[in-house]
This record gives structure tokens, C-alpha cells and sequence, in this order.
């Protein structure tokens, strides 16, 4: 597993990470001691990136993070948590009092002083675009509280205000092959600024596992049911906001492309990886055997697939298929 570096904050973290969304009760249940054996899994296929947020199951994915990492050696793990969801989403909310409530509730349910990143949860622009957003962050950052922050964002828009910020770690993006616009400034940008670029929803809430019919249906507590035409939240996060039926005939034409023996999600994380400006890809897991074989999608970085062929195919049927339906912010 390539481990590489975190912006400035002198640590390393896995090409491959782990999304924890699934530990949450919105893909579905997934009992603790499955959420457990699925951060060890991981952690043992040299993962050393965890993303998390508040939210996610109302702190039961941080939870189960702060336990296992109270049960193994965890110095190599960093965990990346989210903040600011957990009110209206109106920028009078995200003051630096709310971030203390918010942080000192993380903290508690991870087991730590000091936080190891902390990431705005796709605020408003106007949260983004203040200069006391991030003004409270730095004091958050001198009083020990967090150890480095970033923006978890949704727009292009968002990205590119973001990385205006001298301090900024990291930038966290929806990125695969129904969702390319951040080739075009944002990768670059980062790259150029060194702020790490984590790549979310890769596998494009599980379109690109290849596995999906047009007649495949998800549990009621799933987001993918409740959150298709984006009732619930930004449309774009389910999906990344491709008609669910265009996008399965797009995956059935990737996956028909791979040597035998490549799996579509595979040679999807390995994609995104390869690219210029990323720094990891955080793939989400419900099952020790998804977590094994999402890690296990780093040795096609190096090892003999044929990437560049892959990324043609990525652009053709993104310009043929896709590119129409994604919504210009995005």
C-alpha cells in the first residue's frame, strides 16, 4: 500500500482510505462488531486513513472508530472526521462556539485531545467564502483542539474558494468516472497549493461495483432510496447525481472493458488514485470482504494495468453518456 504524504502536516496516509458513511445507519445496518472487523481489515491491509464524520449515524461511526483504535496500535491511523452538519444549515451557525460543542463531542466519542483533521461537512459557500470561517479554525488549531483542518466540499465553486486559504490541508471532492470536472482546475490547484485532494463517493454510491441492474432496489433507511432526486440532501451525493438507470448501462460498458481478473471498483480506485493531485481515495465498506478488496485495488497503481487505457475509456463514455447530466456546479 503507498502511503503518502498529508499536505504539511508531516504525516502519511494510504493511496487507498476507508469511508465510514456505511458504519452509520444510512446504507443499511451494519452491527458494531461488523463495523469493527471492517476498520480491522482494513487497518491490516495497511490502510491508514480513516474518514468519518459527527453525523454519520449520530456519532456511531466515530464511536466504533474510538474503540478500535483503544483496542490496537493506532499511532499510524489517522482519522478524519467532519463537522457542521449537526445544525441548519444557515452561515449565522458556524461560529467558533458551535465548533467547540461540535469538536469537544468528537473528541469525547474518538478518544482523543487533539484531533487529527477536521473537515467543514459541505457548509454553505458563504461559510466558505468568510475569512472567520477560517480565522477560528487557526485558533482551533493553536489551542491544540484539532491538529490540522480542510472542507469537505460540493461544488467547483467551493473547491476553488477553499484552496484560497494559506492554511488549508485538505480538500475533500466527489471524484470517479461519472464525475470528472475536478480534472479540469481543482486537482491541479491542490496540487500546486499541496493540499491534499481526498477523493469521496469513488465508486459513485456503489454504481461503479458493477453489480447493479435497473431492477435492483436498496433498504428504505438507505440514502440511495430515500435520497435519489436528492429529497433529503444534495442530490449529487447519491449517485453523484447521474440518473440511476444511465448510470448502470455506463458501468455494464466500463466493466466490459477490463482484462479477466480486474474488477470494475478495483480498476475505479486505482484510476482515481493514479491521478495527478489526488492523495487518497476513501472508499466506503459494509463487509471485511469489501474493505480487503477495496485496499487490495492499490496494487493496480504499479502493478501492469493498463491505466492510460482505462482513463480513455473513462473520458469516452463520460463525454457520451454522462456529461450532459451533471448539474454545472458540480
Amino acid at each position: 500500500m503507498q502511503q503518502r504524504p498529508l499536505s504539511r502536516t508531516g504525516r502519511e496516509v494510504s493511496a487507498i482510505g476507508l469511508g465510514t458513511w456505511q458504519l452509520g445507519p444510512d446504507w443499511g445496518g451494519v452491527s458494531e462488531d461488523d463495523a469493527l472487523a471492517v476498520l480491522a481489515a482494513a487497518a491490516d491491509a495497511g490502510v491508514t486513513l480513516f474518514d468519518t464524520a459527527d453525523v454519520y449515524g449520530d456519532g456511531r461511526s466515530e464511536e466504533i472508530i474510538g474503540k478500535f483504535l483503544r483496542s490496537t496500535d493506532a499511532a499510524d491511523i489517522t482519522v478524519a472526521t467532519k463537522m457542521g452538519r449537526r445544525a441548519e444549515q444557515s452561515p449565522e451557525h458556524f461560529t467558533i462556539k458551535n465548533y467547540r460543542g461540535w469538536l469537544d463531542r468528537s473528541r469525547r466519542l474518538l478518544g482523543t485531545d487533539t484531533l487529527d483533521l477536521v473537515q467543514l461537512h459541505c457548509p454553505p459557500s458563504a461559510v466558505i467564502d468568510d475569512d472567520a470561517t477560517w480565522e477560528a479554525l487557526d485558533q482551533l488549531v493553536a489551542e491544540g483542539v484539532i491538529a490540522a483542518y480542510g472542507a469537505s466540499v460540493e461544488t467547483m465553486q467551493q473547491a476553488l474558494s477553499a484552496l484560497r486559504r494559506p492554511n488549508l490541508t485538505n480538500l475533500q471532492i466527489i471524484f470517479n468516472p461519472f464525475r470528472l470536472k475536478p480534472l479540469d482546475e481543482v486537482l491541479p490547484l491542490a496540487a500546486e497549493k499541496n493540499v491534499a485532494v481526498l477523493a469521496r463517493v469513488p465508486l459513485a454510491s456503489g454504481l461503479l461495483s458493477g453489480k447493479y441492474t435497473r431492477d435492483t432496489t436498496f433498504d428504505k433507511d438507505d440514502h440511495r432510496t430515500y435520497n435519489r432526486n436528492g429529497e433529503a440532501f444534495d442530490k449529487g451525493e447519491t449517485f453523484s447525481g447521474v440518473p440511476f438507470d444511465e448510470g448502470v448501462a455506463a458501468a455494464d460498458e466500463l466493466r466490459a472493458s477490463l482484462p479477466e481478473g480486474v474488477t470494475l471498483p478495483a480498476a475505479t480506485l486505482a484510476w482515481i488514485a493514479s491521478r495527478e493531485g489526488v492523495t487518497s481515495v476513501i472508499p466506503g465498506a459494509r463487509s471485511v470482504t469489501q474493505a480487503t478488496a477495496n485496499a487490495a485495488a492499490a496494487d493496480l497503481i504499479t502493478g501492469g494495468f493498463d491505466l492510460d487505457a482505462f482513463d480513455a475509456l473513462v473520458r469516452d463514455v463520460y463525454d457520451r453518456r454522462l456529461r450532459a447530466e451533471i448539474h454545472p456546479q458540480w
